[in-house]
């Protein structure tokens, strides 16, 4: 019996949640919520999406004028004690260089490779 009563509960409150969230506006507040929809449908194409490309031009410019300067103005090296300290020796290739080493940027414990 209380099985019973507990599933007609369970019915009654799910169609209820689904009753009360799928109810649609009618009169002046639908004609308003479609022209907010419409709205912001127009301010996403014309204001953030071309937003979004200028950020990514600029961006893009900038890291072009910063990579020619370090190519052009190296950082002189210094062999700081507390810097690049190998106890142990990485588990790929040579053992010296990190998982992601670039030559152009990262130096060794004796240097750059390239100078």
């Amino acid at each position: 019996m209380a099985s019973q009563m507990m599933n007609v509960f369970r019915r009654q409150f799910s169609t209820s949640l689904t009753r009360r969230s799928t109810a649609t506006a009618h009169g002046p507040a639908a004609e308003d919520a479609a022209g907010s929809a419409k709205t912001w449908k127009y301010m996403s194409f014309l204001v953030a999406i071309p937003g979004v490309i200028f950020c990514m031009v600029n961006a893009y410019k900038g890291e072009m004028e910063h990579k020619a300067h370090f190519a052009a103005h190296k950082p002189e090296f210094h062999a700081y004690t507390h810097l690049r300290i190998r106890t142990k020796s990485f588990p790929w290739g040579d053992g010296n260089h990190s998982l992601f080493h670039n030559v152009e940027s990262n130096a060794l414990p004796e240097g750059y490779e390239e100078e």
